[in-house]
């Protein structure tokens, strides 16, 4: 829901280097020797970097609650504006048709005007697309409703590619994976309140005044959240932080504006088979996902009539579900960098999500559909992230708004033809036979998953970094700076990993240290130093010359 961001291994706390400018607000330093000019490439991790993801959060929980007001309770939407089900169809699908023609426009946009701008586009198209909707609490003004649902979705596309750029832009290396999945968080959140709040403002009675009258209720709430949301936007929302929070963030603010080609980027994307093939995988997931939750209100009263408060609890469940899932995944990646194990887990596991759920909706028991929907739910939804931050260690050193661009047009074509064909299905042979159509596409996801090769590029990127980084720590010792001056140079000024790597030589014996540390410098001082050096970072023990010296990964 973009950045040209790599991992570097700093972390909260100062790191060796330069201390850049103080900031406004309360900061966390980190930073790292740049062995070309000898000073240090300053970053730093503002706190402020949670209010704005909450704030992005919070709009896109506005916005993505939307898209499923209608659909969950399309009876009684059917009966108020005397339309069809396909055409109540359409208010959720016309989410995904308008992201497809306006995706690479807006990517364009977000990669040339930044953050802020594309942050104030989306609020203000949301809060239009609400206040139109007010106006269309008549049974004669289906086309009205529709109107102010087309510009909702239109601020959709302004929303959907974010999480992963902001996530690069304000947040540190090893919290991008978890604020990307806080950016998803509330998009999921938006769709869980869609679930659950229609059904309770919105009951199947059958005066169409007060059935006008409970619409309108929802809609002005909707159009009061979202202008509150606009305000605070145009008040806190910035571009991107003073100082850049890593050290791929920096090289990018270096970067001129005559080196990035966006046709030249997307080329490059659309030439990356990895890439491509999780393109596909993540379209068939979350095209799934899609058609779930827009026929989930007739899959819900077919078998269990006049549950439309259940239908839309079900559908919470689902979310809720998925939100601790995607929270869950980003964490573990942030922690692992598992990337292809941990996405191709969970997709086989929404399959057997899918699978018990089809299989045990029609068995006359609600409390067993909350369970597997529960199931399915924290899986399927919790492989939203995942997908994200996939695509952009796989895509690095290429825009994340573009890669996310075309993850989220692979979706929304997938959801189009899922739901449609789903629903088809439905009116012909029923759920059954729908949702094990389902089933097909998301093992056909499976087996492609399982052909994407894992070319972690920004994983790559950030083990150059701790090369150079070591790189600059043998210079040192080569140039007479005794070890233990370094570490104690190091002590006072760092506490995260240097990237959490830093030698402490000792010897066995207190008397042998002097030649113990001649024979590390010997080392250093041929030509394969830096490979002897990562060795005796990998081993406890290192010998050379008949005399062993004891190395010690020092954590701060």
């Amino acid at each position: 829901m973009g950045d040209r961001c790599a991992p570097d291994t700093t972390e909260n706390g100062p790191h060796m280097g330069v201390i850049g400018p103080a900031a406004a607000d309360p900061i966390e330093h980190s930073g790292i020797i740049n062995r070309e000019n000898d000073l240090g490439v300053t970053t730093r991790l503002y706190k402020r970097r949670w209010m704005i993801v909450f704030l992005f959060s919070s709009y896109s929980l506005i916005n993505a609650h939307q898209w499923i007001q209608y659909a969950i309770i399309s009876n009684i939407i059917m009966k108020f504006y005397k339309v069809e089900a396909f055409a109540v169809d359409w208010l959720s699908m016309v989410y995904m048709l308008t992201y497809i023609p306006f995706i690479f426009p807006v990517t364009w946009l977000l990669d040339i005007k930044g953050l802020r701008v594309t942050a104030l586009i989306a609020n203000a198209l949301n809060c239009a697309g609400t206040w139109i909707k007010v106006a269309s609490a008549k049974p004669s003004l289906f086309w009205v409703t529709m109107l102010g649902q087309f510009m909702s979705s239109f601020a959709q596309v302004f929303i959907l590619g974010m999480p992963s750029r902001l996530a690069s832009v304000w947040f540190g290396a090893n919290e991008v994976s978890t604020a990307c999945s806080i950016g998803v968080f509330g998009n999921q959140l938006g769709i869980a309140i869609g679930f659950l709040v229609p059904p309770i403002l919105v009951p199947n009675v059958d005066d169409m005044d007060e059935l006008a009258h409970h619409i309108s209720i929802m809609f002005y709430i909707s159009a009061g959240m979202a202008t509150a949301i606009l305000v605070l936007v145009v008040i806190v929302f910035q571009e991107k932080p003073e100082i850049p929070p890593s050290q791929a963030q920096a090289q990018a603010r270096n970067m001129q504006p005559d080196e990035y080609s966006y046709t030249a980027s997307i080329l490059s994307l659309l030439r990356n088979k990895p890439f491509m093939l999780l393109v596909v995988s993540y379209g068939l997931n979350v095209g799934c996902f899609y058609a779930i939750s827009t026929l989930l209100n007739r899959m819900i009263i077919e078998h269990y009539p006049g549950e439309e408060v259940n239908a839309g609890r079900i559908g919470l469940t689902i979310v809720i579900a998925g939100m601790a899932g995607s929270l869950i995944c980003g964490i573990w990646l942030d922690k692992t960098k598992t990337y292809k194990q941990t996405t191709l887990a969970v997709y086989i596991l929404s399959l057997t999500g899918m699978l018990a759920y089809t299989f045990t909706l029609n068995l006359g028991h609600l409390w067993v559909v909350f369970v597997t929907a529960g199931v399915l739910g924290f899986f399927m939804t919790g492989y939203l992230p995942l997908g994200f931050e996939y695509a952009v260690e796989l895509t690095y050193p290429e825009s994340e708004g573009t890669s996310s661009g075309l993850l989220n047009c692979s979706a929304q074509i997938f959801g189009i033809i899922f739901t449609i064909a789903q629903g088809k299905i439905m009116d012909y042979w029923g759920t059954l036979a729908g949702n094990i159509f389902l089933c097909i596409f998301l093992l056909i996801g499976t087996v492609v998953t399982g052909f994407i090769k894992s070319d972690l590029r920004r994983q790559k990127a950030n083990q150059q970094v701790e090369v150079q980084t070591v790189s600059t720590i043998t210079a040192d010792l080569e140039r007479g700076i005794s070890p233990p001056e370094i570490l104690k140079e190091a002590r006072s000024s760092t506490r995260g990993p240097v990237h959490r790597r830093l030698v402490e030589v000792d010897s066995v014996q207190q008397q042998e240290t002097p030649d113990c540390w001649d024979s590390v410098m010997l080392f250093l001082s041929r030509s394969n130093f830096l490979l002897c050096f990562w060795k005796t970072l990998e081993s406890n023990e290192h010998s050379y010359d008949g005399k062993t010296c004891k190395n010690t990964v020092m954590y701060f």
